[in-house]
């Protein structure tokens, strides 16, 4: 583990490869279930990588069978017993909104994001993978957007701006609705997913993207995930051109475009 990343309850972390970090949701017989800890732990590397250049690419995976069952329920009942089921105000801010939060800081944070879905992905962990910039699966991997399943709505920790963006209107509203399992290969055809892999091979396809993407500039990588994100609701194609212009106004200026040219255009 990095000297400046801290030690966790819930998580692994290591720079698997130079800008390159892995960090594991270790909570395999709850198949990483997301307790409190996990939510405390997230929030501590979010903070950490948003001020810590070295790390370009962020790969996220689950240890054991799963990637994430979602929400741990067992918190459930013991937030029942608390404060934060006093009144509407309350869980919304103790535990919707801290929920919720994973999500943005996922978005938020500057290294673009690849999820290795090693097996189920359910619920809060099903919205993980849609946080992501990037999602590779092996075969044994399934998604459920589980919300509906349990009394609640389909929208859920980004779920209904996410994954329309990424599938579209007609799967997201079959998803959505039914809460039934989209195995990996449906997840494939529909694009929920980059790649299917063998289940052997699936870090090292996660690290084959973050290797195509650690050897890029940090801004570079820092303004396409940011110019992504805010462009895909951008109210025209001039408005969306302006961030562009500026994004590579800055670029220009940063010092790696003249030399990577120079390195370009030595090449045969």
């Amino acid at each position: 583990m990095s000297a400046l990343i801290p030690e966790f309850k819930t998580l692994l972390f290591e720079e698997k490869e130079p800008h390159i970090g892995v960090v594991t949701m270790n909570r395999p017989r709850q198949l990483n279930a997301i307790n409190l800890d996990m939510l405390i732990d997230f929030e501590r590397l979010f903070q950490v990588l948003s001020e810590k250049d070295s790390i370009r690419v962020l790969i996220i995976t689950g240890a054991g069978k799963g990637y994430s069952s979602g929400a741990d329920l067992n918190d459930a009942v013991i937030y029942k017993e608390s404060e934060a089921f006093a009144d509407p105000e309350k869980f919304l801010k103790l535990v919707q909104e801290r929920y919720a939060a994973l999500i943005l800081g996922m978005r938020r944070i500057p290294q673009p994001i690849i999820s290795a879905v090693n097996g189920p992905a359910a619920g809060g962990g099903f919205s993980m993978t849609l946080a992501s910039d990037i999602r590779v699966a092996c075969k044994e991997a399934y998604f459920v957007a589980s919300f509906i399943n349990i009394g609640l709505s389909g929208g859920e920790l980004g779920c209904s701006f996410l994954l329309p963006r990424l599938v579209g209107l007609a799967h997201a509203s079959d998803i959505l609705l039914t809460g039934r399992k989209i195995g990996a290969q449906e997840a494939e055809k529909i694009g929920l997913i980059n790649k299917l892999v063998l289940r052997d091979d699936l870090l090292e396809t996660a690290l084959a993207y973050g290797r195509l993407m650690a050897c890029k500039s940090v801004g570079g990588l820092k303004l396409t995930k940011r110019v992504l994100s805010e462009n895909i609701t951008a109210p025209s194609l001039e408005s969306a051109v302006n961030l562009e212009n500026r994004n590579q106004t800055i670029m220009v200026f940063s010092g790696e475009f003249f030399k990577l040219v120079g390195q370009f255009c030595k090449e045969p």
